[in-house]
């Protein structure tokens, strides 16, 4: 898939994840607003010359995860995104705005966790409020 920027503010669930910072927000498909698009990125931080592509969450949900599938992979990194923002594991940030560059787009074979679609790649926060991670 090319590069596709998105921009937006949404409520936005910033979390640890390994030695990555994670970010969870959700975008709809239509104008019903059911926010069926999961959005799993990895922060860039301050001084981060790596430009993570959200490859590495692929590889986590691999090697962590010990998924061999590319759905099973997709619902793992969902799972973690969702489990973060359900026990509020970092940061809540509830009107960021944000900036993301998505890498990949994965169309999910069956609804979960209220996603038809996965889209992984790095996201630049414009409302920083302390959401970095040091590992």
């Amino acid at each position: 898939m090319p590069l596709t920027e998105l921009t937006a503010t949404s409520r936005v669930t910033v979390f640890p994840l390994e030695k990555l910072t994670v970010a969870y927000t959700t975008q709809s498909s239509d104008e019903r607003g059911l926010g069926d698009i999961g959005l799993v990125t990895v922060v860039r931080e301050d001084g981060d010359e790596l430009g993570h592509s959200g490859d590495e969450l692929w590889q986590l949900a691999r090697d962590l995860g010990g998924r061999t599938t590319d759905g099973d992979q997709a619902r793992w990194i969902l799972t973690q995104a969702g489990r973060a923002r359900m026990v509020s594991a970092y940061r809540d940030l509830p009107d960021a705005t944000w900036t993301a560059y998505i890498r990949r787009r994965f169309a999910l074979d069956a609804l979960f966790a209220n996603h038809d679609v996965l889209m992984t790649g790095r996201i630049e926060l414009t409302t920083r409020a302390d959401c970095t991670h040091s590992p």
